[in-house]
């Protein structure tokens, strides 16, 4: 591995440690050989928003969502879905509960209490 690649370990490495050790994050390993390593976990989205108090019903409409933007597909390029994943990140994402009914803002990170989340 090249100097570079070896400089990029030790940067994330010290992150990993940041947000471990100061900010007092699970750190749950190295995914990258994962068998379903995904872009959208969602089995753990599911609990955090589920703990946050959203139907189960909402949950799966907003990881659905979050998963289509994520995907690189057609003409959409990885700056696109970069993007779209951000908003939907910072802004929330707005779910039908049922047909006909208002939409709700499902907030996939909790801002108000930065400490509720997961990262």
């Amino acid at each position: 591995m090249g100097i570079v690649g070896q400089k990029e370990i030790h940067t994330q490495r010290r992150v990993v440690e940041f947000f471990r050790d100061a900010l007092g994050y699970d750190y749950l390993g190295s995914w990258q050989d994962r068998y379903s390593n995904a872009n959208v976990e969602e089995e753990l989205l599911t609990n955090f928003l589920k703990h946050q108090g959203y139907a189960a019903s909402l949950a799966a409409k907003a990881i659905y969502a979050l998963s289509k933007a994520a995907a690189l597909s057609g003409s959409k390029t990885l700056y696109d879905a970069n993007r779209e994943v951000y908003d939907l990140l910072r802004y929330g994402l707005k779910v039908q509960p049922v047909k006909g009914k208002q939409h709700i803002t499902v907030w996939l990170i909790d801002w108000a209490n930065p400490s509720a989340n997961q990262f």
